[in-house]
């Protein structure tokens, strides 16, 4: 009977390092993967959020001086008719 003993805890050592084995393949494949699609998004030209922020800002605050400087404008152009 301790012969059957061994080959189950033989077996089951087997599996143990099998499955090590697996979960090391895993995580490998997993930093490749994101590696990979990291090295694709800094090749993009993509903007940051923060960048995109700050253009609309900019882009809001020139709508609003260009609505002002059209509502001079036509104060003006009222007055002198």
């Amino acid at each position: 009977m301790q012969s059957r003993n061994k080959v189950f805890d033989d077996i089951s050592q087997l599996m143990t390092n099998a499955m090590g084995v697996a979960q090391g393949a895993r995580e490998e494949a997993e930093t490749a993967m994101k590696s990979m699609i990291d090295r694709w998004l800094a090749d993009r030209d993509f903007v940051t959020r923060e960048e995109f922020d700050a253009v609309r800002a900019m882009a809001q605050k020139a709508r609003e001086e260009n609505e002002a400087l059209k509502a001079r404008i036509d104060a003006l152009e009222a007055a002198s008719k």
